[in-house]
């Protein structure tokens, strides 16, 4: 979306920066590190941990801040108002309990994917009893990079070629696994196949020993809004497994939940 620039209010640009700063690679910033991820001066950076301190949004030793519990206000305000989450979960669930595996919806945010709801009986663990995987950083809310997971490249399949050229442009495809795709020509022609075959099976590129499965989710206007995956771990299902038995599961909860989206 693009405004006036007077109706632009840069203070409220640079907090939300500065918020935007923390990851689980820094989890903790003093003003100097604050500043350079966000990029304000130090003395800007200062005065908005500062704040968000005051208000509750950040927790510091007086040097060093990091985020609070109060942040999960915004996620929460989100997954328990949004259309999309809550249009989605009852499909979730159903899949998950009739293939025994897990299952979620995520959206694209710039080089990220986010997941927005996920299969409800899954538990936080590598495994669940019945054998099936829950992936590292597979939870509601979580950021995960988009070239590395299958969410992420059905979702840069679908945006037009233009536009995934201007996504690809001076960018550095950082190595997860060994397995990773990380050349730039061979990411090119990987998202050129899965515009062709309309899903995208990852295996062990985000996660050692996990295959991912992915289909777009379209809206009734044929725009793709999201993306559904299952993973599953190598010991559980082999690609050709998860191709076969899988796939079909997918592409039918799509063509279900298009007229919802």
């Amino acid at each position: 979306m693009t405004i006036a620039k007077a109706d632009f209010i840069e203070g409220a640009a640079k907090g939300l920066a500065v918020l935007e700063s923390f990851d689980t690679e820094r989890q903790r910033l003093n003003a100097t590190l604050a500043a350079e991820r966000a990029g304000i001066t130090r003395a800007s950076a200062r005065r908005h941990l500062l704040t968000l301190a005051h208000l509750g949004y950040l927790e510091t030793d007086g040097s060093y801040f990091w985020l609070s519990s109060k942040v999960l206000r915004f996620s929460g305000s989100y997954l328990a108002s949004a259309r999309l989450p809550r249009a989605l979960q009852p499909t979730l669930n159903r899949l998950a309990v009739q293939a025994q595996e897990s299952f979620s919806a995520v959206v694209l945010d710039a080089d990220e994917v986010v997941i927005v709801a996920r299969s409800g009986n899954d538990r936080h663990s590598s495994s669940a009893g019945s054998g099936r995987v829950i992936a590292y950083g597979l939870h509601m809310g979580a950021r995960l990079p988009a070239h590395a997971t299958s969410t992420g490249r059905v979702l840069l399949a679908a945006k037009t070629k233009t536009a995934f050229a201007e996504w690809m442009k001076g960018r550095t495809l950082a190595r997860m696994t060994p397995m990773t795709t990380t050349d730039a020509r061979s990411f090119r022609a990987l998202i050129t196949q899965v515009r062709q075959d309309d899903f995208c099976l990852a295996s062990e590129e985000h996660e050692l020993g996990v295959h991912a499965l992915a289909v777009p989710l379209r809206n009734s206007k044929g725009v793709a809004v999201a993306a559904l995956n299952v993973v599953a771990s190598q010991s559980r299902l082999s690609v050709p497994a998860m191709q076969r038995d899988l796939l079909p599961l997918l592409l039918e909860a799509a063509r279900e939940l298009r007229p919802l989206l």
